[in-house]
């Protein structure tokens, strides 16, 4: 019986697996892809190894907006497919694959006009609760009068906002749940180093054999045998696709999502709220005794590693959630600000990134070698 403990004693067994054994599978990459794909093999029954250069999650997958959904504002792209696909995957995973980590929340869409727009945004909800299926763990929306919306959410403006559609998602510690798969996958028998750099391909004439990587914390050099390499890269595709000297059939822009975050007295409501921007959507969501408020959605070109929130961005958060709330939030309510990188898979390098789709690409660059990119944190399943 493999155990699921990730930890320095694991690592160290781990390192002198990956320098004597051959693989079936080596992931590269240790987001929610990369360890859903591991999982996905081990579960199989095949020997599989991952690697990362940082950490378990230490990139975009612990850096969004922290939900399980189906994306709601991708139905005004008509991306049907996508959001179908997405809601599927919530359904499962708040029913039945970890409903201990996935659990639903309340979202609700305010109104401004009391016709109209409750007409339109009420087709587009029905639209959205459909698409999941036969399969329905969360409850179906719901309409809200002026009356309704002022005692459940008393920090929206009772001077513009003439009622609102309650709907429902779901919400998970991204981290969390990533090191949840991770640890499942091992206790699958999946071998997981972190702190791994994979440098080079090893090639048996055009076919991708394995990789050559180095252990940062040793500097040593391991050769990894692998009948399949799979990287799930998302920002840092581009570059290890230079780095492995591989002309990949796509290429990744990164779009920046900042998130400020603010103690639960700074806004009165029981249910998140979704407001509709002229580039996105923001979220206002309710995550234990605080508020996460977000997203941005703009191109971004500078340190992969470190993303940071620019003051701009900030106010821009602060400036769409005010549009509704009373009292106004603060910059100085604020304790705390994240930015995460989204890989966005584009032909186009020059491409506005908020246009761009959030679904997935496979490639095969080269014999025994596979590259996945894009998509969202909901769909790591079906991407893996």
């Amino acid at each position: 019986m493999f155990l699921s403990q990730l930890g320095p004693d694991q690592r160290d067994s781990a390192i002198s697996q990956l320098a004597i054994e051959e693989f079936d599978i080596l992931v590269i990459g240790g987001g929610v892809t990369g360890v859903g794909a591991a999982l996905d093999a081990a579960s199989r029954g095949l020997k599989v190894a991952l690697i990362d250069s940082q950490d378990i999650a230490a990139g975009t997958s612990s850096r969004s907006s922290k939900l399980i959904h189906g994306g709601l504002r991708y139905l005004e792209q008509y991306d049907f497919k996508l959001v179908r696909e997405a809601l599927h995957e919530r359904e499962l995973m708040v029913s039945t694959l970890c409903p201990h980590l996935v659990k639903p929340v309340g979202f609700l869409f305010p109104l401004t006009e009391k016709f109209k727009e409750r007409t339109y945004v009420g087709a587009g909800l029905a639209l959205y609760d459909a698409l999941r299926g036969f399969q329905r763990a969360l409850p179906w929306h719901k309409h809200l009068s002026q009356r309704q919306i002022n005692e459940i959410a008393p920090s929206l403006r009772h001077d513009i906002v003439t009622g609102a559609i309650k709907y429902f998602d779901a919400q998970v510690d991204d981290a969390r749940h990533t090191m949840s798969v991770a640890r499942t996958a091992a206790r699958h028998g999946a071998i997981i180093a972190t702190r791994v750099a994979a440098e080079s391909l090893i090639r048996e004439g055009k076919r991708v054999v394995g990789v050559s990587a180095r252990d940062l914390e040793t500097n040593k050099k391991i050769a990894i045998k692998a009948k399949a390499t799979i990287m799930c890269a998302g920002i840092w595709s581009d570059e290890l696709h230079k780095k492995f000297e591989l002309t990949a059939g796509y290429g990744v822009t990164m779009s920046k999502g900042v998130h400020i975050v603010l103690p639960g007295s700074a806004i009165k409501s029981d249910a998140g709220v979704i407001l509709k921007t002229a580039v996105s959507v923001l979220f206002l969501i309710p995550w234990g005794d605080k508020w996460i408020v977000g997203t941005t959605d703009t191109p971004y070109e500078g340190d992969r590693a470190e993303p940071y929130a620019s003051r701009e961005d900030v106010q821009y958060i602060l400036d769409q959630a005010n549009r509704v709330l009373e009292p106004k939030l603060k910059a100085e309510e604020i304790i705390g600000v994240y930015a995460g990188l989204r890989p966005l898979v584009a032909n186009i390098k020059s491409a506005t990134t908020t246009k761009l789709s959030r679904e997935h690409t496979v490639d095969r660059p080269a014999p025994g070698f596979v590259s996945i990119a894009g998509g969202k944190y909901t769909t790591y399943r079906v991407m893996g």
